[in-house]
C-alpha cells in the first residue's frame, strides 16, 4: 500500500480519530459517577459552610449533610439546620454580577434576624478586584451580621467591617460595580427568603 496515497492518509486519521474518540468516550462513562458525586459533594460543602458547619473530606461532608432538611416552600427551596430557637435556612443563589452571573449560598436565622453566612460558588468577575468576593475577609463579614431594616447595606470600600450589629459591610476597594451587585442580591435573596418563610423583613 502506497503510504503517501490519499486514500491511505485519510484511512489512517480516521482511524486515529475513532481510537481517541473510544477512549475518551470510555474514560467520560468510567468517571461520570465520580464527576458528579464531586460535583454533589462540592455544593453540599458550600451549603455547610455558609449554614457555619466546619467540615473536611467528602466523607465528612455527606455525614454533616444528613442533618441538614430540604425544604420546599412557595417555590423555592431552603436547607434548614436545627440551630436554635429559629432554626438557620441556607439559599442558593445566581445573581448578575458585572461579566456574568454570581452563584452563592446565603444563610440566615429563621427569624431573618441575623445572616449566618455566605458562600461564593462560582463567579467571573474582574480577578484582583471584584473576585475578591471569594476571599475570606470578605465572607466573614456575613458571619453572624445583624440585618437592619430588612437588608444588609454595602458601605465605602475599607477592609472588612467587624461591627456586627450596624447591618453594614465593606465594598471591595476598586470594584465598586461588584460590591453594589453583590448589595443587589443580598437584598433579593432576603426578600425571597422572607416570603418562603412568612416573615417579615
Amino acid at each position: 500500500m502506497n503510504k503517501q496515497s490519499l486514500p491511505y492518509t485519510i484511512g489512517f486519521t480516521f482511524f486515529i480519530s475513532f481510537l481517541f474518540v473510544l477512549f475518551l468516550s470510555f474514560a467520560h462513562h468510567t468517571t461520570a459517577p465520580r464527576v458528579e458525586r464531586n460535583r454533589e459533594v462540592t455544593r453540599q460543602r458550600s451549603i455547610l459552610s455558609a449554614l457555619g458547619v466546619e467540615t473536611s473530606g467528602p466523607d465528612q461532608i455527606q455525614e454533616a449533610f444528613r442533618e441538614v432538611k430540604e425544604i420546599e416552600r412557595e417555590g423555592i427551596t431552603l436547607f434548614r439546620l436545627d440551630d436554635g430557637e429559629t432554626g438557620v435556612y441556607a439559599k442558593e443563589f445566581i445573581g448578575s454580577g458585572v461579566w456574568g452571573p454570581i452563584e452563592g449560598v446565603l444563610a440566615v436565622t429563621g427569624d431573618l434576624a441575623r445572616t449566618r453566612g455566605l458562600e461564593i460558588v462560582d463567579q467571573t468577575e474582574t480577578p484582583g478586584l471584584g473576585g475578591r468576593i471569594t476571599e475570606g475577609w470578605f465572607k466573614e463579614q456575613l458571619r453572624d451580621l445583624r440585618i437592619v431594616e430588612g437588608t444588609i447595606r454595602v458601605a465605602a470600600p475599607g477592609e472588612g467591617d467587624t461591627d456586627k450589629e450596624n447591618g453594614k459591610i465593606d465594598a471591595i476597594t476598586g470594584a465598586t460595580r461588584t460590591s453594589e451587585r453583590m448589595g443587589v442580591i443580598f437584598k433579593n435573596e432576603l426578600e425571597r427568603i422572607a416570603s418562603a418563610l412568612g416573615v417579615e423583613l
